[in-house]
């Protein structure tokens, strides 16, 4: 039998109080208690119960900093916890209003993620600069403000740390951050965790190669059941919205909370917050069950009563969806009189209307899309002076459509508020293979058009379709200068945030020469200015007599002139928008064509997009009332970029040999 030769050999660990002298020296006790903490687990907590042990808030980051608390926010206790290890769903969808806490309870998750269930993690945002500004003001201040991170995630100035604005190594994982926009940071590593931020807001291809959501999900199939995704934004427009349509293909949770009053447990509806007319801060909530008024104080009570319920069937059964509105929101965050405020600002607007269902009911907006009888505008055509700006015209840009035989431009002139006139409609006769076609469209670019108050506006900017002939359609604009001609290409889709995107340099050909440098084209989200053009034409006017008493028409009213033909007006609503299914059975708005030509339409478009690059949308107040005292004065001069300068002088920050150069200004 084996016998040891010596009494004094290793131990694997101390096994009564005579440690044979192994454990006498200086830090003997810290090792032994690291050494204790290594053979302890780790606790098994959810992603709500880390949260409320280890997250600490940061002032940089919270309106509430300090100690995170999950019952400050109940209903997102069982939104966290679907996404611990230990729950079997893989994929966490969630609608909802702005400023709920989803982003929080994402970045807590993160910080779960990097401390107890380390893996490759991928977190997305819209844009790659939106995903920069997110490391900065939200992840930093997660990992700086927690020691249990901090001890994990280096410090992004020790060498070797693995640690930038766009990833956060860590033992076990890596954290990639990156934008929906950039196809290679979507494609750059497996990931078994998945994060998916303002998913409405992604673009609907990342660099031509596909729709973002699914290039980011399939980084995680090699993961299988061990998969984690979450999908969290607030929706946009019916039909094209990605969270709705992930939402309604899953089991469309609900967080029912009781009544104080008689228990009955139901989920919050915009149409039971009832008020007194002109006092919002009367608001109180109807119970569907007993109908008594519920004042706001009961709330906390009602979130910590809630529990999420399915009012649906999944397709998928490892797929859950959550709906939450702003209804909810915890008191000292958005009241119902602050609600009611917002929603009887945005009375007589489309656009504010469509804000506070997507940002406060989290629900989508019905775009109509109904094209007007062109009859009806036949009808309301209006008669001023040929060829002349009417005087709430304040500066002109076209709109060029190219077509097989012929170039069609309409200039028109805006106002403020969008409030636009139609001031030309020229054919230019010869396709793009006509040289003489695109001398007569270069001369258009010198033309003036005389201003009801006396000066001479030229063209601003010009917006021309690179959809037919496009690099003869480059070449022509590289000759004008970009500063007065924006070619663009029409893209479907809408965008309201940024319905114009670019420019983006153009490679193309030119007598057979590859040019280091293109033309700069912009993209114009179609759809969205189509959709604007049609409710503007849907707007009411104001009768004769109530313009005799001084009203005004409303903003983005879109005024024709008596010389319109009908042609004109049939080809200025020739779209319709429709819904149309896909083949997976997946709601979809789509443009479709009531007749073949739609040339009107299709200008009216491009000059809209010219306004947008020009700055019209950003343009301050002063900026306007100075187009109208200049406007009301002596004939003066404007940059493309629409800053006013006074007759003489050059716009700021070009040299005046550079702007004048042979159009010398808007007028």
């Amino acid at each position: 039998m084996y016998a040891p030769t010596s009494t004094n050999s290793p131990r694997s660990g101390p096994t009564s109080g005579d440690d044979d002298g192994l454990t006498d020296f200086d830090g003997a006790g810290e090792i032994l208690r690291a050494w204790g903490n290594g053979l302890r687990p780790d606790p098994d907590l959810t992603v709500s119960e880390w949260a409320d042990r280890h997250r600490m808030l940061s002032g940089r980051a919270s309106a509430e900093p300090g100690r995170y608390r999950t019952v400050r926010t109940p209903y997102m206790r069982e939104i966290m916890d679907r996404l611990s290890p230990g729950d079997p769903t893989q994929r966490i969808v969630f609608m909802k209003a702005a400023q709920v806490g989803a982003t929080e309870a994402g970045n807590n998750w993160i910080g779960f993620a990097i401390h107890q269930a380390p893996g490759p993690m991928l977190a997305v945002q819209p844009t790659v600069e939106l995903a920069k500004r997110n490391s900065r003001q939200r992840i930093d201040p997660l990992i700086d403000e927690s020691p249990e991170l901090r001890e994990r995630v280096k410090p992004a100035r020790s060498r070797d740390a693995g640690n930038t604005m766009l990833s956060k190594e860590f033992a076990g994982g890596i954290l990639i951050m990156t934008g929906a926009n950039s196809a290679v940071g979507l494609r750059s590593t497996p990931a078994r965790y998945i994060f998916l931020d303002e998913v409405d807001a992604y673009p609907a291809s990342a660099d031509e190669e596909g729709d973002p959501v699914t290039l980011a999900e399939a980084r995680s199939l090699t993961f299988a059941h061990r998969r984690k995704v979450f999908l969290a934004s607030t929706p946009t427009i019916r039909g094209l919205s990605r969270i709705e349509r992930e939402y309604e293909a899953s089991d469309q949770r609900r967080y029912f909370v009781p009544c104080p009053h008689c228990g009955a447990m139901q989920w919050l509806k915009f149409d039971r917050l009832r008020w007194q007319k002109g006092r919002p801060e009367t608001a109180e909530y109807h119970c569907e069950g007993c109908d008594a008024a519920i004042a706001e104080h009961h709330k906390t009570a009602m979130l910590e009563g809630g529990e999420w319920r399915a009012t649906a069937t999944a397709a998928d059964p490892t797929t859950v969806g959550y709906h939450l509105s702003a209804l909810y929101s915890p008191i000292g965050w958005l009241s119902w009189e602050r609600i009611v405020r917002a929603w009887d600002a945005a009375q007589g607007s489309d656009e504010a209307i469509k804000a506070f269902r997507n940002t406060i009911l989290g629900e989508t907006w019905v775009e109509t899309g109904e094209a007007p009888d062109w009859q009806r505008l036949y009808d309301r055509r209006e008669r001023w002076t040929s060829g002349t700006v009417p005087a709430g015209g304040l500066f002109l840009t076209a709109g060029a459509d190219v077509q097989k035989d012929r170039i069609e431009v309409d200039v028109w002139a805006w106002g403020r508020g969008l409030e636009s006139w139609l001031v030309d409609h020229v054919v230019i006769e010869g396709g793009p293979d006509r040289h003489d076609a695109w001398s007569e469209l270069t001369a258009l670019l010198d033309r003036s058009w005389p201003h009801e108050r006396g000066a001479h506006l030229r063209i601003a900017r010009l917006a021309i379709d690179t959809g037919y002939e496009a690099p003869a359609v480059y070449s022509w604009s590289r000759a004008q200068g970009f500063a007065q001609v924006s070619p663009v290409k029409g893209v479907e889709g809408f965008n309201r945030s940024s319905p114009v995107s670019g420019p983006t340099f153009v490679d193309a050909t030119e007598g057979g020469k590859r040019l280091r440098r293109g033309a700069r084209l912009w993209t114009v989200a179609v759809s969205t200015f189509k959709a604007e053009t049609y409710r503007f034409l849907r707007l009411a006017r104001p009768t004769e007599e109530e313009m005799d008493d001084g009203a005004a028409f409303p903003p983005g009213s879109v005024h024709l002139p008596h010389w319109v033909e009908n042609e004109w007006l049939k080809q200025f609503v020739a779209e319709q928008l429709v819904t149309v299914r896909t083949k997976r059975g997946f709601a979809r708005l789509e443009w479709q064509k009531l007749r073949e030509r739609n040339e009107a339409l299709d200008c009216r478009v491009y000059a809209r997009a010219a306004a947008w690059i020009a700055g019209a949308d950003r343009w301050p107040d002063e900026k306007w009332r100075d187009l109208e005292d200049q406007l009301g004065a002596a004939p003066t001069d404007t940059d493309p970029a629409g800053q006013i300068n006074r007759p003489g002088q050059a716009p700021q920050g070009k040299r005046r040999s550079d702007w004048l150069g042979r159009r010398g200004g808007w007028f």
